[in-house]
């Protein structure tokens, strides 16, 4: 074996994996097609969820401060889904859900690219794949200038024009995009203090959104629009008259485009693979499920993805995965891309896209933005749209609210809950003391904690290295849950 596994692809998906195998402690190799970054802002936000896994692993402190990446809210379908208030009250013990942050793609993909080579795995860039094969010890991949790469797994981010997916000749069922709209990145003037959407009573519509600042400190933005006549072929170029003549069919001449960095032109295509799973090969990110970039939910999806599968794959090669570990990646991250895909489907038609202004959609927008308002509608749309509504699939246990779903934080005395995860083993809060003995057979794999001095009271729980809660009950049914996700116990010398 060259790796043990090897990554296709270094966007924010395949960094993300790369690092969590790393963590794991198994070889790997990180390869892409491209000879550098993109210098393409593409996403623009880090929603709570991802922010929440970063925090667990230690990141998020160091991303945030490399730059002015300022809160904000999330949105359905362009309307406003204010988080929280910072000081409300988390659940039971917990902290408060952390807002959505502004992180462009670029950065956050600098960031982690940094932070594997000081780990000393750099990206092999220039790798353009061309074949791939597998038997049953191996999958072997082979590169246009005739290298070759054998990996005990191989993990596919190489992106929605996967040539992993196009080489396994996975199904990829789906909708073709039918409109395009133009997302850029631009340096506006008289756009400060103006709501992030807008919409013109002809149907041109505008998304405004920060993204920091470029290098000499000018506030740069993530511009999207579209509207009728605006739904043109990806390979038009886009230029600077068209984002102006945008502009001004929404804003008249009160916003000015000043500079424009980068522009491309996305679709609404909305599609998943019938499999993420294809033998020792793991499709995660937009080669997994490609659909419009509301709400970043693609390049948060891939990431979470990542999340997912690194500790699987991680114990897959260390030799205590139990059976049916590798494949809960498919299970759980097929239904949470399903659930996504509804989603921004439902998004894009009451955005009117094509501003067709059917009064169908305009009667239907016009009800959802009324039901919105509704306090029990606005917190399902914002766990949605904040990625922490994900709930797995928890066997061998009882019903219990956070059972399945991701941890909160919480203060725990000397430490904080989501620091106890930054080792990448499974986690047992343990309050009273009393399942040292359970859990002893798997110590190697899962840290118990029962030291909460002056921290806020916790039930006892068991929490897998992706955060997500995977038992909450009586030492009883403890054990059923620790050999369905850390293996068969070990056997003491």
């Amino acid at each position: 074996m060259d790796t043990e596994v090897l990554v296709v692809g270094a966007g924010p998906t395949g960094l993300t994996a790369a690092n969590e195998l790393l963590l794991a402690g198994v070889s790997t190799v990180l390869v892409d097609r491209l000879p550098g970054r993109s210098t393409l802002s593409r996403a623009g936000g880090v929603q709570t969820r991802t922010l929440e896994l970063l925090d667990q692993r230690g990141l998020l402190d160091p991303l945030l401060a490399g730059g002015d990446h300022p809160a904000g809210g999330s949105h359905f379908a362009g309307i406003p889904l204010p988080d929280a208030p910072a000081d409300a009250p988390g659940p039971g013990a917990f902290r408060p859900r952390r807002p959505w942050r502004s992180v462009p793609q670029v950065v956050l993909e600098a960031f982690l690219e940094e932070h594997l080579a000081g780990q000393g795995l750099t990206v092999r860039r220039d790798h353009e794949l061309v074949a791939l094969a597998q038997d049953e010890e191996a999958v072997t991949a082979t590169f246009a200038d005739g290298r070759v790469l054998r990996a005990r797994h191989l993990v596919a981010a190489d992106g929605g024009h996967s040539t992993v997916r196009s080489l396994l000749k996975a199904e990829f069922p789906g909708r073709a995009g039918t409109v395009t709209t133009i997302a850029a990145d631009v340096r506006l003037s008289g756009a400060d203090d103006l709501p992030t959407h807008h919409r013109s009573p002809d149907g041109h519509w505008t998304g405004i959104f920060p993204l920091g600042t470029d290098g000499r400190g000018r506030p740069l933005r993530r511009l999207a629009m579209g509207g009728p006549g605006r739904s043109l072929p990806r390979d038009v170029p886009i230029t600077e008259e068209e984002i102006r003549e945008g502009l001004r069919a929404v804003f008249g001449e009160r916003v000015q485009l000043l500079e424009l960095c980068h522009a491309r032109r996305i679709t609404d295509a909305a599609r998943q693979v019938a499999r993420y799973r294809h033998g020792r090969v793991f499709l995660a990110g937009d080669a997994a499920h490609v659909h419009l970039p509301l709400g970043a939910q693609g390049m948060n999806g891939g990431m979470q993805d990542a999340f997912n599968l690194g500790w699987k794959l991680g114990a897959a090669v260390r030799g205590w995965a139990p059976e049916g570990l590798l494949d809960s990646y498919h299970t759980e991250r097929h239904q949470t891309g399903t659930t996504v895909l509804r989603n921004v489907q439902a998004q894009g038609l009451l955005m009117d896209w094509a501003g067709s202004r059917d009064p169908d959609v305009l009667a239907t927008r016009d009800l959802f933005t009324e039901l919105i308002a509704l306090p029990e509608v606005h917190r399902r749309l914002s766990e949605v749209m904040s990625g922490t509504a994900t709930r797995y699939p928890m066997p061998d246990t009882g019903p219990h609210p956070l059972l399945g779903g991701p941890v909160p934080d919480a203060d725990l005395g000397p430490v904080r809950l989501h620091q106890l995860l930054r080792s990448g083993r499974g986690v047992l809060l343990d309050p009273q003391g009393a399942l040292a003995e359970a859990l002893a057979p798997w110590s190697d794999r899962v840290d118990r904690v029962d030291r909460f001095d002056g921290g806020a009271p916790v039930e006892p729980m068991l929490i897998r290295p992706d955060g997500h809660v995977c038992w909450v009950g009586t030492p009883e049914t403890l054990r059923p849950s620790l050999t369905r996700w850390f293996g068969a116990p070990h056997r003491a010398n």
